[in-house]
């Protein structure tokens, strides 16, 4: 497939990541304002980080006047599963793929990129990445800049409601490559287990959000290599 033909395919299967990040990121712009920031450093914001829970975390540690240390502390624990990401989907890269490329991947690798990227049969062409990427991230910036100037309309309870966006668009990707495979349903399965322990038990529950997400994908990724060496229902020739 030639690259225009692959950078219509990622702006396509992008499209309702683009829809779900105008919802949940004009939560954000909402917030930010409230925070006191500008409508322009809401959207430089998600234009430079594309990331909710990190910008949201940021933004609790602008408002309460934490240090530089601070900030980078909360965004290495809650984004670091970005870098797993990244590393899981360079093995679907050619070895022919450049550093630049995979760098341009790199900036916007979210859970819901990473989804439809694992879920593309064979090698993963950059410029599948680069049409997804473009829709989602302009999806996710004019969220952000529409909800910054409407900040000071919407009620509570409606704000709350589009957080929830972003969990059914992540499900509605995943669910269906889980019912096509079982070894990838066990995987999940697995994931929802772990979490759901370390939630609900004493000690396990008073680990951050962040690490435990780590901590989770960590070892369900590394059984799920060990027990199903084979990447299920593809063939990277």
């Amino acid at each position: 497939m030639s690259n225009s033909k692959e950078f219509a395919a990622g702006l396509k299967d992008g499209i309702p990541i683009c829809l779900g990040y105008l919802a949940v990121s004009f939560a954000f712009g909402i917030q930010a304002v409230l925070s006191g920031l500008t409508v322009f450093e809401a959207s430089a914001i998600s234009l430079l980080n594309v990331t909710s829970a990190g910008q949201f975390a940021g933004l609790g540690v602008m408002t309460a006047g934490g240090t530089y240390i601070e900030m980078a502390a909360v965004q290495l624990v809650i984004n670091l599963r970005y870098a797993l990401m990244s590393a899981a989907i360079s093995q679907k890269l050619d070895s022919s793929v450049g550093t630049g490329h995979r760098m341009g991947i790199a900036y916007g690798m979210t859970d819901e990129i990473f989804g439809i990227s694992a879920a593309r049969k064979g090698r993963l062409s950059p410029f599948y990445s680069y049409g997804a990427i473009l829709i989602s991230v302009f999806g996710w910036v004019l969220g952000t800049f529409l909800g910054a100037y409407s900040g000071q309309i919407l009620p509570d309870r409606l704000i709350s409601a589009l957080g929830v966006a972003l969990y059914g668009m992540f499900v509605a990707i995943v669910v269906p490559v889980a019912m096509e495979d079982k070894k990838i349903l066990m995987a999940v399965l697995a994931g929802v287990i772990l979490s759901t322990l370390f939630y609900y038990l004493p000690v396990l529950r008073d680990i951050s959000a962040g690490m435990r997400i780590i901590i989770v994908t960590v070892i369900v990724a590394g059984a799920a290599a060990v027990i199903f060496p084979d990447i299920p229902g593809e063939k990277n020739e």
